[in-house]
């Protein structure tokens, strides 16, 4: 694929991944009124959404997982790595601060009551933001940076500055900042840890969301 194709590709797909997270908030929006069994679900399809445009380009451009990291070896050995990656992150970015008094910091403020609430959030942090964000920064942005500049280095740093503006519209630019820092430490993870691949990115990225709730439950609930 030309450099420029690169380009054109990337623009396009970070575009499809904004006005996509548009979508889903909107989306989010309209089915409050919805029964919550059916909005468990809908709300993992809606966040989808967001990666719509990098699996379109990726079917033009007639790319296969293995090209955004995704990898068939050592399965069961992926998803440990993910396990224990994100609870590591959990451990060092949300617990020691609320060790320290400051959970009020690393609260989501979802304030959940029930322990089925707390299942659910590891589903959707899973098969919702984690495999959207995963595939979508770590790999397909990733990949479009490392094509154009042939180096890990300034590929990290790209995809991780797109990172943090990818949460924009939900945060400050404290939390933009930090967001991009914990992007980076994903494509850290996947450079450096031997079978660290997407498929653990994203459990790791579900896993340390969902302890978000977790231990804001456990501290402040």
């Amino acid at each position: 694929m030309s450099k420029k194709r690169d380009v054109v590709t990337l623009i396009i797909g970070f575009v499809g991944i904004m006005v996509g997270v548009l979508c889903t908030r909107f989306l989010n929006m309209a089915m409050m009124g919805l029964p919550v069994e059916v909005r468990m679900f809908t709300f993992i399809a809606a966040y989808w959404v967001i990666a719509i445009a990098p699996v379109i380009l990726a079917i033009v451009n007639k790319e296969k997982p293995a090209d955004f990291g995704f990898t068939k070896e050592k399965i069961g050995l992926q998803i440990l790595i993910g396990i224990g990656l994100g609870l590591l992150m959990s451990a060092v970015l949300t617990l020691f601060p609320h060790l320290l008094g400051l959970g009020e910091y690393v609260n989501n403020g979802k304030g959940y009551t029930y322990l089925w609430q707390y299942a659910w959030e590891f589903i959707y942090c899973i098969l919702g933001v984690g495999l959207v964000e995963e595939f979508a920064f770590r790999g397909f942005i990733y990949r479009r940076f490392k094509n154009l500049f042939g180096k890990d280095f300034l590929a990290v740093i790209c995809s991780s500055v797109l990172f943090g503006l990818f949460h924009i519209f939900g945060g400050n630019l404290i939390q933009i900042v930090i967001t991009g820092l914990i992007g980076a430490l994903f494509c850290f993870f996947k450079l450096k840890i031997r079978n660290c691949s997407t498929l653990s990115l994203i459990i790791a990225h579900g896993v340390y969301d969902a302890m978000i709730t977790v231990w804001a439950g456990v501290f402040l609930g």
